[in-house]
C-alpha cells in the first residue's frame, strides 16, 4: 500500500508555474492556489480551503501553498 499523499504538487518553475499530478498522472501545471483546488475538484479529491493544508492528501515540494514564482 502507498502511503504518500495522491496529490504532489512540484516546486515553481521559472514562469511561476507548478507540476501537478494526482495519483502519478499529470493533471496540468497550477499558476495559483486557485488551480491546485481546481484540480482537486476535477479529480473528485476535497477541495475546500482546508484541504490544501493536508499533508495526507498534498505533499507540497519547493514550497508550500503560497510560495508562488508570479514575478512578472
Amino acid at each position: 500500500m502507498d502511503d504518500r499523499p495522491p496529490v504532489v504538487v512540484s516546486p515553481p518553475s521559472s514562469d511561476g508555474g507548478r507540476r501537478v499530478t494526482i495519483h502519478g498522472e499529470d493533471v496540468g501545471t497550477a499558476y495559483s492556489l486557485f488551480d491546485v483546488l481546481d484540480f482537486l475538484h476535477r479529480a473528485d479529491l476535497p477541495a475546500e480551503d482546508r484541504a490544501i493544508d493536508d499533508p495526507d492528501l498534498i505533499e507540497w515540494r519547493g514550497g508550500g501553498p503560497y510560495d508562488w514564482n508570479n514575478s512578472a
